[in-house]
């Protein structure tokens, strides 16, 4: 006894360190925390960084570049060289072997090199401006996907959830009647086709709840995927589905000023038009010349043995003052096809900036749509609930009392189970179609 309690309290301060350590979210907080630490959120920002560093390295490309040259050479086999003879004073016709230079030789340089003028350079420099722009709106869109990740994966853990508590309902129910419908058949006041029909429905009610089991887990690990948590991570969402639903219900959103700039997909669409029309300013400024400059100094030094460290060593000094003038004149139409194919493919762009647009506004209506419908079916369902609530009440009551049939029933029993269905489903649709219909908003 003494040593189980010595465990227990020991036990103790771990259980509720791991109890303090597990998530708990509403539907805003999940959002929030999959905003910093869902996987596509995190590389998103990433893309963003990367941009930044990529608008650096373009302009770096036109500012003053220094770079250094070491030459060492060991000539291990010397070349030999014939000199006539008789410029040492010897005999006419004849050669005198000779070995110019000495050995060992070292080279140290260093250049500086300045681009002075560059059309590519200068498109491309405006370029970075349009490309850290593109990310910045992928950056959104991403957060915007992510944020209708989570509604959906939250909306779907809520209905796995309630799915479970009405099985285990429906089938607390069914095992009272299929026991009471059982004590009657042996006492012989019923019939063995009751107690079939009813061990029917109560396997049907049974795999349900099996499933629904199952569901809840699979979808509490597709919420922890997209929250950015490790998937057997327990977490707990403190949201009801029905007060989440009605908080949905906004109507007021259908009257909301749509400004088309703000949508994503606008933005992206008239970022791939400014990307089309630097490409042709590109294409054009391949016709013009490019100038660069550069300056340099070095030495040279020479040994027959490596001395080029000592500080006694003489070296030779030598520099260069020079530009780089280069002037397009004939590539065989090859720039001019260039530019052909660039304006088409910014006359395309153009097409399909226009055509972004009226397929926004389209999604938009589409979307207020499918929202007033979500809106509606949830309430003609919520209704139809009660209504089969109660038309299945009524033939337990008629059925206890041998006014109705076991089909029948069984039927009821049929449309308040497919009914309950319906309007869990009917709740998580208001809920993801709001979601949609703020996405396109930008809201």
């Amino acid at each position: 006894m003494r040593t189980t309690l010595i465990s227990l309290m020991l036990l103790l301060p771990w259980l509720a360190s791991s109890q303090d350590t597990i998530p708990s979210f509403s539907l805003d907080g999940a959002i929030a925390y999959a905003l910093e630490h869902n996987y596509s959120a995190i590389n998103a920002s990433r893309d963003l960084v990367d941009a930044q560093k990529q608008k650096w390295e373009t302009i770096a490309t036109g500012l003053p570049q220094i770079t250094g040259a070491v030459s060492y050479q060991n000539q291990l086999k010397q070349p030999v060289s014939q000199i006539p003879a008789e410029f040492f004073g010897g005999e006419p016709g004849t050669y005198q072997e000779v070995v110019f230079g000495q050995k060992q030789s070292m080279t140290a340089t260093a250049t500086l090199r300045q681009q002075i003028f560059d059309g590519s350079y200068i498109v491309g420099v405006q370029a970075t401006k349009t490309f850290l722009e593109y990310s910045q709106n992928s950056m959104e869109k991403t957060e915007l996907e992510v944020r209708k990740s989570v509604v959906e994966a939250y909306g779907n853990v809520l209905l796995a959830q309630e799915s479970v508590q009405i099985s285990e309902r429906n089938k607390a129910t069914l095992e009272k009647n299929l026991y009471e419908t059982k004590r009657i058949y042996e006492n012989g006041l019923g019939d063995e086709e009751s107690v079939d029909q009813l061990q029917i429905t109560l396997s049907s009610v049974d795999n349900q709840l099996k499933n629904a089991k199952r569901l809840e887990l699979i979808t509490l690990q597709m919420l922890n995927l997209v929250l950015g948590l490790p998937i057997e991570t327990p977490t707990v969402l403190t949201e009801n589905l029905d007060d989440l639903t009605q908080r949905q219900i906004d109507l007021g959103l259908l009257d909301s000023e749509f400004t088309i700039e703000n949508n994503v997909d606008y933005k992206m669409a008239l970022n791939l038009n400014e990307q089309r029309a630097l490409e042709l300013k590109l294409a054009k400024s391949y016709a013009l010349p490019t100038l660069n400059a550069f300056v340099n100094y070095g030495g040279n030094s020479f040994s027959n043995d490596f001395s080029f460290l000592n500080s006694g060593q003489q070296w030779f000094g030598s520099s260069i003052l020079g530009v780089d003038l280069n002037i397009p004149i004939f590539s065989s139409f090859k720039r001019s096809a260039s530019t052909q194919r660039a304006k088409i493919a910014l006359d395309k762009a153009k097409t399909q900036f226009t055509e972004a647009q009226a397929q926004i506004r389209l999604q938009l209506e589409s979307a207020k749509s499918d929202y007033i419908l979500a809106i509606e079916q949830y309430g003609t369902f919520k209704e139809n609930l009660e209504l089969a609530e109660r038309i299945e009440k009524k033939n337990q009551i008629k059925y206890a009392e041998g006014l109705a049939t076991s089909f029948d029933l069984r039927q009821a029993q049929t449309q308040l189970y497919t009914s309950q269905q319906e309007y869990l489903q009917s709740m998580v649709d208001v809920i993801n179609k709001k979601t949609e219909l703020e996405t396109i908003l930008n809201k």
